[in-house]
């Protein structure tokens, strides 16, 4: 029976997941609350109607939609725990965080939270925030796919060929090449990819294609250096990772064994070492999901490519608080879901995890 430290493994994973049920309900309690902060809530109301309103007229605004609320009270309606708030507007028609202009306010739901499947009204789109989120969601996905497409298979050769031959001129070539990509921001490198490769300025217009367009139709001309932007990023962190890995791996004992029996480099290489040397870049890999779930931001925002980082900029500048926490809530989700496979994974590949 597989077993972690003493530990059956769906005892392991019920330990997990409740851990990462915990540290959900933290981080989104914290983001929740710095999001619902006074200021905030005053510049919501004054967005939202009227920039010239007095001060008296934003706590009566605020007590009428149910944001004077405690912030657990207002957490718990998030979450949908608790009955959302209702009231009546200036006009004394019935208002409420459940009620709907399509249903009948008897015949509205108590809880309407994000365990219900309603993540609110987004201030900015006019929409629903959970259909933002799907369309958003979905155009990163594919930047995501690709860049990692791109960026783990080549950091993994660069890796293992710097390893293989530790202090050579490959390796420090290689070595340079991985820590120049890692030192290189997205916002320079993606700079001067657009200046040279696609503006008219220079002469190489290799990239006509705007990344914009790549929402509706993507091609190799729009899609290219945005991704090429991130997988540069990403690509030395691992390949160091991996050459680190690599080397260590050589010199151990059971490498010089198999060359003892007469086995040719590459089969050493191929069949014993890199195994053994991919166990500490899996982890890093793994990591990479949720940087790139929140690195596009920048990349996004600099090509013009409207997905989960252009969606959570705009959220932020125009204090769409729902979308905002929305955004907050996918994140974490993710990064926990990468960290519970990273250690699934983990435990797959290196025995000493495992007792029979």
């Amino acid at each position: 029976m597989l077993s972690i430290g003493g530990l059956p493994m769906g005892w392991f994973l019920l330990k997990r997941v409740g851990l990462m049920l915990l540290t959900a309900f933290c981080l989104t309690f914290i983001v929740f609350a710095l999001t619902n902060l006074q200021p905030n809530l005053e510049k919501m109301a004054k967005t939202l109607v009227n920039t010239r309103m007095s001060d008296e007229e934003v706590a009566r605004w605020l007590t009428r939609y149910g944001y004077e609320q405690p912030v657990l009270v207002r957490y718990g309606e998030w979450l949908g725990v608790m009955p959302g708030w209702t009231g009546s507007d200036e006009n004394g028609k019935p208002i409420g965080r459940c009620l709907n202009p399509d249903i009948a306010p008897e015949d509205a739901p108590r809880f309407c939270g994000v365990l219900q499947g309603n993540l609110g009204y987004s201030t900015v789109f006019k929409a629903p925030v959970k259909a933002i989120i799907a369309e958003r969601l979905a155009l990163t996905g594919w930047l995501m796919l690709w860049v990692m497409i791109v960026m783990v298979p080549t950091a993994l050769i660069i890796g293992v060929l710097a390893g293989m031959r530790e202090g050579s001129r490959l390796d420090r070539g290689l070595s340079i090449f991985s820590i120049a990509t890692t030192a290189t921001p997205e916002y320079v490198s993606g700079v001067v990819f657009i200046s040279v490769l696609a503006s008219s300025a220079v002469g190489l217009q290799w990239f006509k294609g705007s990344a914009a367009s790549a929402m509706e139709h993507m091609t190799f001309e729009n899609f290219t250096l945005p991704v090429l932007t991130m997988a540069l990023y990403g690509m030395g962190y691992i390949a160091r990772m991996t050459r680190a890995s690599m080397a260590e791996v050589m010199t151990a004992q059971f490498i010089r064994t198999a060359h003892l029996k007469g086995l040719s480099f590459g089969t050493v290489v191929v069949r014993h070492a890199l195994r053994n040397a991919l166990i500490a870049p899996f982890t890093v890999i793994m990591l990479q999901f949720p940087w790139l779930l929140t690195g596009v931001v920048i990349v996004e925002s600099l090509f013009g490519y409207k997905g989960f980082g252009w969606t959570l900029v705009r959220a932020a500048d125009n204090n769409d608080i729902e979308l905002l926490l929305s955004c907050s809530l996918v994140a974490v989700v993710i990064v926990l879901l990468t960290q519970l496979i990273s250690d699934i994974g983990y435990v797959y590949l290196n025995p000493r995890m495992r007792v029979a």
